[in-house]
């Protein structure tokens, strides 16, 4: 079997791995580094600035811990050392592991010349012909940039400018206030920025529990970010001064600096999908069915590329599920992703968690549901720990006990949610988590009360 997988992010390498461990002749194509987008720009340099970001922030509540007042600044060279360490660190790792299981890593771009031939172009004027039984495309994204915004790398910036900048904006002004945008910042708050967020409906994070929202913007209002409620942004004016952000509502926003947080575009052009015969939709994504088939059999996509669940573990587990299938293995029995049990978490503070069907969601669609919440206040780890903020919610059925989804909002909740998550996925019951035995003191505790 000879797979070749167009783009090297998380999806692709999982496939890559998975597939030449079950035999197949493997060609991975990577223009960048392995790891792609996640890890030059997107998931981990962004964590890894939050987690300094955490640090500082920590260490101002010494006080609450029985410490003398700490003050730590940013050192920007350092940082940004840490940040290309953190990447280098997990790129080479993932390379050495490809190597060693025989797949090829060839570096460059690659298109599609028809259902089987693949043109790899090394970037040298060279351009070699790859003949593939099965072929993964997962070539992530790239953010969005509107029309009325001019970018110039200094002031106005995306996120991929952003890790870090230059110099700590002095007054951040945040466009978009979705997953990405939120992290933005908590992380430039936590290093010293002031910050405005524009916010284009009625809460943060327009797509979450509306509690979990409420939770997160009375946190950034007690750490002096300003929130435009109701704005949508429709102009930058620049300066060398600093920039100012009109919105459709005649506010206008004055800031040092612009960062642009509204989405994504899908990385489907240049790729020859017309030769290949692959369906786009309009907006660019490669519609895939619960295999991950294109509509050519032996073509996939995964990863942001397919539409679904723009998340990186999303996007690995599609790349093992193509990996499998290409194989046959899913002759045997095999599980269909479920994306509707998918977790995700939201690098803030407090970090935000959830999974599996949401309050909110059960109440539009008229579902009985049964709702639990313990706040962290009553956890004696988090008191320990001084920092009670947040809340632990499970959602379950009423008639059966069996947990349909949870929310956190807390110290952690990126790691407690994976117990929410097996819950939901191995359909156990609010009773399996109330009787577990778990550790004491511990936030986990906080899961097991919200069971009872």
């Amino acid at each position: 079997m000879r797979f070749v997988v167009i783009g090297g992010g998380p999806a692709g390498v999982r496939a890559a791995s998975t597939a030449a461990r079950l035999g197949a002749e493997v060609v991975l194509v990577e223009r960048d580094v392995v790891g792609g987008a996640a890890n030059l720009w997107d998931c981990i340099p962004s964590k890894a600035m939050i987690s300094t970001g955490a640090l500082i922030s920590r260490a101002r509540r010494a006080e609450l811990l029985g410490l003398a007042p700490l003050t730590p600044t940013v050192d920007l060279g350092a940082l940004a050392h840490r940040v290309q360490a953190v990447s280098d660190q997990l790129a080479a790792s993932m390379t050495r592991q490809l190597e060693s299981q025989g797949v090829r890593i060839a570096r460059g771009t690659a298109q599609m010349t028809g259902p089987h031939g693949v043109a790899l172009d090394s970037g040298d004027g060279t351009v070699e012909v790859l003949d593939a039984d099965a072929v993964l495309l997962a070539t992530g994204s790239s953010p969005r940039v509107p029309d009325w915004a001019e970018l110039d790398g200094e002031r106005v910036l995306t996120t991929r400018q952003a890790y870090p900048p230059p110099v700590v904006p002095e007054h951040l002004v945040v466009i978009g206030s979705g997953v990405t945008g939120v992290e933005f910042v908590h992380m430039f708050r936590s290093l010293g920025s002031a910050v405005t967020l524009i916010v284009s409906r009625q809460q943060v994070l327009p797509a979450k529990d509306p509690e979990v929202a409420a939770a997160l913007e009375a946190d950034f209002l007690s750490r002096g970010v300003r929130l435009c409620i109701g704005a949508r942004a429709v102009g930058i004016d620049r300066s060398s001064e600093g920039v100012a952000v009109r919105c459709d509502d005649g506010r206008v926003i004055s800031g040092s600096h612009a960062l642009i947080c509204i989405g994504s575009v899908p990385g489907s052009a240049g790729l020859g999908l017309d030769s290949a015969g692959v369906i786009v939709n309009a907006a660019g994504y490669v519609p895939v069915n619960h295999h991950c088939q294109t509509n050519i059999p032996h073509i996939y996509a995964a990863g942001d590329l397919s539409g679904r669940l723009p998340l990186a573990s999303v996007a690995a587990v599609q790349g093992h599920k193509v990996a499998e299938h290409v194989m046959g293995l899913h002759t045997r029995q095999h599980r269909h992703l479920d994306y509707d049990k998918a977790a995700s978490a939201i690098f803030t503070e407090p970090e935000i968690a959830d999974v599996g069907l949401a309050e909110a969601e059960a109440f539009a669609l008229g579902r009985k549901i049964r709702v639990t919440k313990v706040p962290y206040a009553a956890n004696a780890r988090a008191l320990i720990d001084g920092d009670p903020r947040g809340f632990v919610k499970l959602v379950s059925d009423p008639a059966t006990g069996v947990v349909l989804g949870g929310s956190i909002v807390g110290a952690h909740a990126a790691e407690l949610v994976s117990v929410i998550a097996l819950a939901v996925t191995a359909n156990l019951r609010v009773i399996d988590l109330a009787e577990s035995l778990f550790v004491h003191p511990a936030l986990a505790e906080a899961l097991a009360e919200a069971a009872e």
